[in-house]
């Protein structure tokens, strides 16, 4: 058995505590339980370049109401939280993600804080990283973070939208937009999920920052924090709908890309 498929049902027996609590596309979820993780499709698939959008966010805003995502042909970054839904284009233009948008790769879920804990000073995403795991309580669960708070220096990427035919992740974000933030407010989304999801989600955390007045963000590449508060919700449970069609259904998902994903999380393509 490959270290890829021994990760993957890792993810099964955690998230489901070797029960009825991982599901694939088109199985019912019990309509209540807000306790859930969702995620279209797979990190690695991205990165070999399914960027076909594959659900739409009338659909993915069903299961969550915070997360991150990015929409079909990588057209922007998506950013929810409050169940407000925004599209971070290429171009620094911010907009309200309408129903009918699609897309390749996503996560969310509906955000209930479990606990917190205040950052005085993070001088950067690596110093934050660090003094965030510190708190959790296991590094075997995943994670919803919500930040809030001053960040004297956000920088921030959006990829514009690609066109067929389809190039690795890796390769997009080498044209890559940068945005740069400086003495500003807003809000940071995402997750942390453990290395035993690597291939599905990004290891660690994946976040995406909003600035107060909703007029600009992105990815987060880098970031210094002061004065901020981290929300954490923890949350036990992982469903993955995964594309019935398009170029999911023949992309090689039994490699090793740790590299290329550090390489776009970075920033540095």
């Amino acid at each position: 058995m490959n270290g890829r498929m021994v990760a993957i049902l890792c993810v099964l027996c955690m998230v489901s505590g070797c029960a009825a609590g991982f599901w694939l596309a088109g199985t019912p979820m019990h309509e209540t339980d807000q306790e859930v993780i969702y995620q279209v499709s797979t990190i690695d698939a991205l990165l070999q370049g399914s960027f076909e959008g594959t659900m739409a966010f009338g659909e993915v805003k069903k299961h969550g109401d915070f997360g991150i995502a990015t929409f079909d042909r990588l057209d922007g970054e998506m950013i929810a939280f409050g169940g407000e839904f925004y599209q971070i284009k290429a171009d620094g233009q911010v907009v309200e993600v309408t129903d009918d948008m699609t897309t390749p790769f996503g996560t969310v879920t509906f955000f209930s804080q479990d606990f917190s804990f205040p950052v005085r000073y993070a001088a950067n995403f690596s110093d934050f990283s660090r003094q965030a795991e510190a708190v959790l309580p296991s590094r075997n669960h995943l994670y919803a973070i919500q930040i809030r708070g001053e960040f004297p220096y956000v920088r921030a990427r959006s990829i514009p939208r690609q066109e067929m035919p389809n190039s690795r992740l890796v390769d997009a974000a080498a044209n890559q937009s940068i945005f740069e933030f400086r003495q500003t407010r807003g809000t940071v989304v995402g997750f942390w999920t453990p290395d035993f999801v690597r291939g599905l989600n990004v290891p660690g955390f994946h976040l995406h920052f909003l600035n107060e007045d909703r007029t600009g963000g992105g990815h987060i590449l880098d970031f210094i924090i002061e004065n901020a508060t981290v929300e954490i919700d923890t949350t036990p449970r992982f469903t993955m709908a995964l594309p019935e069609g398009g170029s999911f259904i023949d992309t090689d998902l039994s490699g090793d890309l740790s590299q290329e994903l550090a390489v776009v999380e970075k920033g540095n393509a």
